[in-house]
């Protein structure tokens, strides 16, 4: 679940009991849809998950004025990388025009390098005029 720039959004992963059809599906969501004022509901049918989510090692911090394109870059470089997102937050802080985004992700690096990762990092966020910052996570703050 989140907030972002005022629209709640939340994502979930359900399984839906055999027989029941993707137009059924559509419909009855449709259905709840308008029945909760929703803006949108949509799916994606997803593939039997075999293998274990993969274990967090690192925590991102990114902070700089808000502005659209920050989620995309930093993740569309991530992806690049071979590096996955565990976990996401991002809330707005200050008051008035002058909002300041700030993000955190869990990452789990894989086996992609850490020099490497952080360099592109802070090329990216110095593109989105953003402050980025990548430390391994600590055992015990999960």
């Amino acid at each position: 679940m989140s907030i972002l720039r005022g629209h709640f959004a939340v994502m979930l992963v359900v399984h839906v009991p055999d027989g029941v059809t993707e137009d059924e599906l559509a419909t009855h969501l449709g259905q709840v849809r308008d029945e909760l004022g929703l803006e949108a509901i949509t799916f994606n049918p997803l593939d039997a998950i075999a293998a274990p989510a993969p274990e967090p090692t690192h925590v991102l911090t990114v902070y700089g004025a808000d502005h659209p394109g920050i989620v995309a870059g930093i993740s569309n470089e991530l992806a690049g990388l071979g590096v996955n997102i565990t976990d996401l937050e991002t809330r707005l802080a200050g008051e008035g025009d002058s909002p300041i985004y700030m993000m955190v992700m869990e990452l789990a690096m894989g086996n992609a390098a850490r020099d490497e990762v952080e360099a592109a990092l802070k090329e990216t966020g110095g593109r989105a005029q953003v402050e980025v910052s990548l430390r391994e996570l600590e055992s015990d703050a999960l």
